[in-house]
C-alpha cells in the first residue's frame, strides 16, 4: 500500500498530524539543509531538493497557525509603489525597514545561493507563485484598474469624445444616437422572441468547401453569394473636427465604367440589361439595388433582402478602419453622390427587418442612420424613430430624445413627436410594476400632452378614426374645429407631415384602451374650444410657419411608399422621374465626376414627318445651314416625287390571283378517303 493509503487508515491526514519538536525547530534546521546543499556534490541535488520540498510541506500542515500568520504579514506588506507615494514625514518607518533589512542581508544571500542549484521547474513554480501573491491582494488590482479608466477618460478628452464638450451638437446627440452591436444583428431579437433553439435550429457549418468570410457587423456574408471581390470603393478620412470625423466614400476608375454603364442600364429600361451587368460586377451597389426594387414589386421579397444585404456587405468591406458604427461621431455628407447609396442600403434593410418583425433591430438602424447627418437629417429619420420606438416598446429613449433634441430641432411642431410622446407617457402609466402614484402622474402628463396635440394638429383626428374603422361620434364630426374645414384649411406642408404620421402608425391606436383614452381627451378638447381658450388661437397662429416641405421630407414620403402621403405631394415633386437609386437628389449635389456625353445619332428637335423620310432615305437630313435649306427642299420634292411614281408602279403591277374552282362542288367528302 501507498504512503497516503496508511496515514488515511491511521487517521494521519492532511492537518490532523500530531506536532513533533523536529517541526517546531525547522526554522534552523533549514538553513543547515540549505547549507548541507551547497557544499553537496552536484550529483546528490535533486534529493537534496526533494527533502527541502518535503520538510517544507510538513512545515506549512504540522503548523496550522503559521497558515494565518503568513497570510496576516502578506496582508501588511507593503508594495514599492505605496511607498513611494507615502509623505516625507514617515522617516521613522523608513529607518525601521532599512534596518531589518540590514539584518536580512545575509540570509538573503545564503537563500540566493541554495536557490542557483535547484532545477528549472522549481522556478518556474515560484514565479507562479509570485503571481498569485500578486493577484490575492485586493489593494493592489483596484489601483490599476483605476488607473486604466483615468488614462481612457484622458485620451478621450485629448480626442474631443467627451460629453461635457461646450458643442451642443455633439455632447448633447452622442447618448441618444449610440448604437449598440448587438441590437445590429436581427437574430438577437429572434433569439428573445422565440429562443435560440427556434432560430438557429439544426444549422451547422458545414466543414468542407468552406468560404472564408470576413467578419462584419451588419450583415453575415452567405455561402449563396458570388465570390468577393473588391468592387472598386474605397473610404477616405475628411477632417477630424471636435471629436467628430468626416468620412467620404470613392469610386475608382474601374467602378466609375460600370457606373457609367449602370446608368445606361437604366436608360433602356430593361431589367435584364442590369441582370447582365450585376453577372459581371455581382458587388456593384446601385444595381443591386436597382434590382432590389424590381425584386420587390414583383413580390419577391426574399431576393430583394438578399441584394440589399449583399450591398451593405460590400459597403462594411470598404469602410474606413477609424469609421464608427456605434459611436455616433462618424458623419458622411449625403451631397457627395458616392454616400447617397449607403444611406438607401441602410434605409431599405431598416424596412425589411420592420416588416420582418424585428422593430429594435430596426430602431438601431435608424439611429445609425441619423448618426451619419445629425444636422441635416437628409432621410428624415425623425419622422420615422417615433414609430420604430413604439413598436419595440423603448419608451424611455424616446422621451428622452425628446428632451435632448427638442431645444434645437423643436420637435413639437411635428406632428408624429405630439402624438407618439403622449402615446409613451400612456403606455408608462399602463405598467403593472410602477407605482400609483407614478403612474398617476404619468396619466396626467399623457392627457395634457395628448390634448396639446390635437389642438395643434386637429387634422389627424378624422383621418385616424378612418383607417381605425371607428366611427366618429356626432357631436365630433359636426364640430368646425374637427369637421371637413379642419383637412381643407391646413397648409399642404402640414397635410403632407399628418398623412404621413396616419398612414404610417393608425395600427399602434387600434388597441381598446387607447381609444377609450382618445375619446376622453377628444371630449375635453372640444370643452376647451367651446371655452375659448387662449391655447386654440396660438396653436392656430403657429400654423403660418407650414409654408413649404423641405426636399427631405418629400424624399422620405417616397422612400416610405405610403399611399395617403404620396398623394398628397405636390405636382412638381410627382411630375419629375423619380430613380430607386437616387430618390430626389440634392439641388446642390456634389459630384467628383461626371458621366461623358453620349453622342446622340440624328437630330434631336426633327418633327415626325422628318424621322419619318430619315427611315426611307438615311441620307435625308434637314439640319443644314441656312443656305442648303433652299437645296434641301428641293431634294425633298424630288425624293417624295420619285417615291410616289415608284409607289404607282408598285401598286400597278400587283395582280390578285383568283383561287381554283372545284369541276365538282357537290362532291361527297368521304371520297378522299
Amino acid at each position: 500500500m501507498s504512503t497516503r493509503a496508511l496515514r488515511r487508515l491511521k487517521g494521519k491526514q492532511r492537518g490532523q498530524e500530531a506536532l513533533d519538536l523536529g517541526d517546531l525547530t525547522l526554522g534552523d534546521s533549514s538553513e543547515e539543509q540549505l547549507d548541507s546543499a551547497n557544499v553537496s556534490p552536484p550529483s546528490n541535488s535533486k534529493d537534496s531538493s526533494r527533502k527541502t520540498k518535503k520538510n517544507k510541506a510538513q512545515k506549512n500542515f504540522s503548523n496550522i497557525y503559521e497558515l494565518i500568520g503568513d497570510a496576516d504579514n502578506e496582508a501588511e506588506k507593503i508594495s514599492p509603489d505605496e511607498e513611494a507615494e507615502k509623505p516625507d514625514g514617515n522617516t521613522t518607518n523608513d529607518t525601521e525597514t532599512n534596518d531589518i533589512s540590514e539584518t536580512e542581508e545575509p540570509d538573503q544571500k545564503h537563500e540566493k545561493t541554495s536557490t542557483k542549484s535547484l532545477s528549472g521547474d522549481r522556478v518556474k513554480k515560484k514565479k507562479k507563485k509570485k503571481k498569485t501573491k500578486v493577484t490575492s491582494e485586493d489593494g493592489q488590482e483596484a489601483v490599476p484598474d483605476e488607473n486604466i479608466d483615468l488614462l481612457l477618460q484622458n485620451l478621450e478628452q485629448s480626442n474631443g469624445l467627451s460629453l461635457q464638450s461646450e458643442d451642443c451638437s455633439g455632447s448633447d446627440r452622442r447618448s441618444v444616437l449610440h448604437v449598440e452591436h448587438r441590437n445590429l444583428n436581427p437574430e438577437t431579437e429572434l433569439k428573445r422572441y422565440f429562443g435560440a433553439r427556434a432560430v438557429q435550429g439544426d444549422q451547422r457549418p458545414r466543414q468542407r468547401n468552406r468560404q472564408f468570410h470576413r467578419s462584419t457587423w451588419m450583415t453575415s456574408p452567405k455561402d449563396s453569394w458570388p465570390r468577393f471581390s473588391r468592387p472598386g470603393i474605397s473610404m477616405t478620412l475628411l477632417q477630424s473636427k471636435e471629436g467628430v470625423q468626416y468620412f467620404t466614400f470613392e469610386h475608382g476608375r474601374q467602378y466609375q465604367q460600370v457606373q457609367f454603364k449602370f446608368l445606361d442600364a437604366v436608360e433602356s429600361m430593361d431589367p435584364n440589361n442590369i441582370v447582365a451587368l450585376l453577372q459581371l460586377n455581382p458587388y456593384h451597389i446601385d444595381s443591386l439595388l436597382q434590382l432590389s426594387d424590381v425584386c420587390r414589386i414583383q413580390e419577391d421579397q426574399e431576393m430583394a433582402r438578399d441584394l440589399i444585404e449583399r450591398a451593405l456587405y460590400s459597403f462594411e468591406c470598404a469602410c474606413h478602419p477609424l469609421f464608427s458604427l456605434t459611436s455616433g461621431t462618424s458623419r458622411l455628407d449625403y451631397l457627395r453622390t458616392e454616400n447617397r447609396a449607403f444611406y438607401l442600403a441602410l434605409y431599405k434593410h431598416m424596412m425589411f427587418l420592420e416588416k420582418r418583425g424585428c422593430p429594435r433591430t430596426a430602431l438601431e438602424y435608424c439611429k445609425l442612420i441619423l448618426s451619419l447627418d445629425p444636422d441635416a437629417d437628409p432621410l428624415c429619420m425623425l419622422l420615422l424613430i417615433d414609430f420604430l420606438t413604439l413598436r419595440s416598446r423603448e419608451y424611455q429613449y424616446l422621451l428622452q430624445l425628446h428632451q435632448d433634441l427638442e431645444v434645437h430641432r423643436n420637435l413639437c411642431l411635428l406632428p408624429n413627436f405630439a402624438f407618439s410622446t403622449a402615446l409613451c407617457h400612456f403606455h408608462l402609466s399602463q405598467q403593472e410594476d410602477v407605482d400609483p402614484e407614478e403612474s398617476e402622474k404619468e396619466r396626467q402628463k399623457a392627457d395634457q400632452m395628448l390634448q396639446k396635440a390635437l389642438i395643434m394638429f386637429p387634422g389627424v383626428l378624422i383621418p385616424l378614426l378612418d383607417l381605425c374603422t371607428v366611427q366618429p361620434d356626432a357631436t365630433v364630426s359636426s364640430h368646425a374645429f374637427f369637421g371637413p374645414k379642419s383637412q381643407i384649411g391646413q397648409p399642404p406642408a402640414l397635410a403632407e407631415l399628418t398623412a404621413l404620421y396616419v398612414g404610417r402608425t393608425h395600427s399602434m391606436w387600434r388597441e381598446a384602451a387607447v381609444m377609450l383614452w382618445l375619446e376622453e381627451s377628444v371630449k375635453e378638447v372640444l370643452r376647451r374650444v367651446d371655452a375659448k381658450d387662449p391655447l386654440v388661437d396660438d396653436c392656430q397662429n403657429k400654423k403660418q410657419r407650414y409654408k413649404c416641405a423641405p426636399r427631405n421630407i418629400h424624399r422620405h414620403v417616397l422612400l416610405s411608399e405610403i399611399k395617403e402621403a404620396t398623394s398628397s405631394l405636390p405636382l412638381e415633386v410627382t411630375s419629375q422621374p423619380v430613380m430607386g437609386f437616387d430618390p430626389l437628389p440634392p439641388l446642390d449635389s456634389v459630384m467628383s465626376y461626371t458621366r461623358p456625353e453620349r453622342q446622340h445619332v440624328g437630330a434631336t428637335n426633327e418633327s415626325t414627318l422628318s424621322l419619318f423620310f430619315r427611315s426611307l432615305l438615311p441620307n435625308f437630313n434637314l439640319q443644314e445651314d441656312d443656305m442648303e435649306v433652299a437645296r434641301a427642299g428641293q431634294e425633298l420634292n424630288q425624293e417624295v416625287n420619285r417615291l410616289m411614281v415608284a409607289m404607282r408602279d408598285m401598286l400597278a403591277n400587283i395582280r390578285f390571283q383568283e383561287p381554283p374552282r372545284e369541276d365538282n362542288p357537290y362532291r361527297d367528302e368521304d371520297e378522299w378517303d
